[in-house]
């Protein structure tokens, strides 16, 4: 009998575990000024690595547990986290204020080439990008390299085998948080978000990554500037995600 309880016991606290794991939370999300609610906020658990939106009346659900981090974005406001709190679950649903931001938008100028007409002219004329990519054999995929020199295979070769370089620094030291890369490929809201970001936001917020490091994370792995400047924040992924894979191919072979 005493074996019984004891066992019930066993199996009520792995229940209730599992419970507060798969709690779906709610709220509503308002612009700060005027308490309108906002539709189409994106919302990404830090801890899960998983997205949703609010819907038009601002409302929205995820799962998420007590300390939880939720990364709020929208476009025009200030980007906002918010901790999830035993009172959170207690009262079912809070009231999330987004404040707007100021936005100076600078005038761009467009320089179309000018060209003559004579090819040994214009062909000196028409800006040339040099983003090559490169296959190391024995990797299904190719990167991108910004140098058309073949020593910039060598540069991500290096940066691998170096113990003391970024690289390692950030793949090897933070398995946690890259394994999140797979996570978010996975999340079709985060995909979607990322599709239209540029601002690298998101990606660091869950990498815990500083803007400085994904730029050298990119540089190490030799995509070009122009790709770095140019890619939307799901591009970023992707490459990052990539360079990530490379990393642990050639990282495992080493020695």
């Amino acid at each position: 009998m005493k074996k019984f309880i004891l066992l019930f016991c066993l199996l009520l606290v792995t229940a209730l575990a599992f419970a507060q794991d798969d709690l779906v939370i709610e709220g509503t999300v308002l612009n700060d000024n005027d308490d309108t609610p906002l539709e189409n906020v994106n919302i990404v658990n830090l801890n899960k690595v998983k997205g949703t939106v609010t819907d038009q009346d601002g409302l929205f659900k995820i799962q998420a547990k007590v300390n939880d981090t939720l990364y709020f974005s929208y476009l025009g406001f200030k980007s906002i986290r918010v901790r999830v709190t035993n009172d959170w679950l207690k009262f079912g649903e809070i009231k999330v204020k987004m404040t707007e931001l100021g936005i100076a938008l600078e005038e761009v100028v467009l320089r179309p080439v000018q060209l003559t007409g004579y090819v040994e002219v214009d062909a000196k004329l028409i800006p040339v990008y040099d983003n090559y990519r490169y296959r190391i054999s024995g990797l299904s995929t190719s990167y991108e390299g910004g140098q058309q020199q073949p020593g910039a295979i060598s540069k991500v070769l290096g940066a691998i085998f170096n113990p003391a370089d970024f690289l390692f620094n950030v793949f090897g030291k933070r398995p946690k948080q890259m394994k999140k890369l797979r996570q978010m490929k996975d999340d079709d809201n985060i995909r979607t978000l990322l599709k239209s970001k540029y601002d690298r936001e998101t990606l660091m917020a869950v990498l815990q990554l500083e803007k400085t490091d994904v730029d050298e994370i990119l540089n190490s792995c030799s995509y070009s500037q122009d790709f770095i400047r140019t890619a939307n924040d799901l591009q970023i992924l992707d490459a990052i995600s990539e360079c990530y894979e490379e990393y642990k191919v050639l990282n495992r072979n080493r020695g």
